[in-house]
C-alpha cells in the first residue's frame, strides 16, 4: 500500500529503477556479448561494479576491455549509439575518451534476449589506463577536472549534432521531481515528515532559480552529467573521461555539481569547488548569472542523489554512505534555504 505522503505512482516507478538480475544472470549475458567479437569469445570476465549499469573487465589475447551491460528501462539502442557518436567526435578533437570495439557484423551496441522477450544492450570499450583520484587528494586535483569540463562544453556548444541523435534530458522536473528519471528523493529511508518539508520548500525554490536561469544555448547543451573524481583517470600527465552513460541535455554548470555528487558535505568541498572553477576558467568564462545559480545547482545535485539512493538502495554505492548521510542532505538544505550560500562542507 502506498504512503498517502507520496506521489502517486511514484512507488512503481521506482522499482523500475535497479535491474534486478542476480550476478549469475548479469555475467551469463556479459558471456552472451562476447560471443558477438570473434576475438573476445574465450575472454575471462570479472565484475567490476554494478551501479547503473553492470561493468566487467574482460581479458583475452593479452589485452583488457571494459563491457558494459546496459539495464533496463533506461537508456534505448538509438541513444547509447547516439553517446558513442558523441564520443567519436571528442576523440577528433584530441579529448581522450573511451572508444567502442565494432563486432564481427560491424556493429557497436549488442541487443541481447532474456526469458520472456526483455531485453538488454551491451557495448564493449578499449580498456582505458589511468589512476582513479579520489577525495582525500590534494583539492588541487579538480583544477584539471574543471579544465578538462570546460574543453567537453566548449565541444558541445561548436559540435553539429548528427541526424536523429538521441539523448537523456536532465532538467529540474527529471532530476528531482515527482517523475525523475531516478525516482522521487521522498522514498529515502530515514527522512521524517518535517525532513520532507524542508526538501519541498528547497525543490521549489530550485525550481524558482532554474528557471530564471532559462536553458539558452550559452547555458544548457550536451553534458556528461556524471563527471566527478571517479570517471576521471589520470595518465601520463593527460586528464582522461570515462562513463558517459548519464551523458544527455542539462545545464552546464551541472557538471560542477556533479562533481562532488555523495561528497557535498564534506569539509573540503568548498575547496573543491573553488580549485574545479580554476581550472574551467582557463579555458571558458563564467559570468555573475552563472556563479550565482551555483548553490542552487549544488543542492539540486544532492536532491538528486537521494532519489538515486532511495531507489538503488540495493547498491554498493548506496549502503556504503552510512546513516548520516541523509542527516546531512537534509542539513545542506536548510543551509540553502536560510543563508543563501553554497550548501557544502561540514
Amino acid at each position: 500500500m502506498l504512503n498517502a505522503s507520496y506521489p502517486l505512482g511514484v512507488r512503481s516507478m521506482s522499482t523500475a529503477q535497479y535491474d534486478t538480475l542476480d550476478d549469475a544472470a548479469v555475467a551469463q549475458l556479459a558471456h552472451c556479448a562476447l560471443q558477438r567479437y570473434p576475438f573476445l569469445r574465450d575472454g575471462e570476465l570479472q565484475l567490476i561494479c554494478r551501479s547503473e549499469n553492470a561493468t566487467f573487465c574482460v581479458q583475452a589475447r593479452g589485452q583488457r576491455y571494459a563491457l558494459r551491460l546496459h539495464r533496463g528501462h533506461y537508456h534505448r539502442k538509438v541513444a547509447i549509439e547516439s553517446e558513442l557518436l558523441w564520443l567519436d567526435a571528442l576523440r577528433e578533437e584530441g579529448i581522450s575518451v573511451p572508444e567502442a570495439l565494432y563486432d564481427g557484423e560491424g556493429e557497436r551496441v549488442q541487443t541481447l534476449s532474456l526469458p520472456g522477450g526483455e531485453q538488454r544492450h551491451a557495448v564493449i570499450f578499449h580498456w582505458v589506463a589511468g589512476e582513479m583520484p579520489t577525495h582525500g587528494i590534494d583539492p588541487r586535483a579538480f583544477e584539471p577536472l574543471g579544465q578538462i569540463t570546460a574543453r567537453l562544453h566548449r565541444h558541445s556548444q561548436c559540435w553539429q549534432k548528427p541526424a536523429g541523435f538521441t539523448r537523456i534530458r536532465w532538467d529540474h522536473a527529471s532530476m528531482i521531481g515527482a517523475e525523475g528519471h531516478w525516482g522521487h528523493w521522498c522514498e529515502a529511508p530515514g527522512l521524517r515528515p518535517s525532513d520532507r518539508a524542508l526538501m519541498d520548500e528547497a525543490v521549489a525554490r530550485i525550481g524558482v532559480e532554474m528557471a530564471a536561469f532559462g536553458t539558452s544555448p550559452a547555458r544548457y547543451g550536451l553534458i556528461h552529467a556524471d563527471l566527478r573524481l571517479t570517471n576521471l583517470l589520470l595518465h601520463q600527465g593527460e586528464t582522461r573521461v570515462i562513463d558517459f552513460d548519464d551523458c544527455g541535455m542539462g545545464w552546464y554548470l551541472h557538471d560542477l555539481a556533479a562533481a562532488i555528487s555523495f561528497e557535498e558535505h564534506h569539509p573540503n568541498a568548498p575547496a573543491w569547488i573553488e580549485h574545479w572553477l580554476t581550472g574551467y576558467e582557463r579555458e571558458a568564462h563564467l559570468d555573475d548569472d552563472d556563479l550565482a545559480v551555483i548553490p542552487a545547482l549544488v543542492m539540486q545535485r544532492r536532491i538528486q542523489m537521494t532519489a538515486w539512493v532511495a531507489s538503488h538502495a540495493q547498491t554498493q554505492m548506496a549502503q556504503s554512505l552510512g546513516s548520516d548521510w541523509m542527516h546531512h542532505t537534509v542539513r545542506l538544505c536548510r543551509r540553502y534555504l536560510e543563508e543563501q550560500v553554497l550548501p557544502v562542507g561540514s
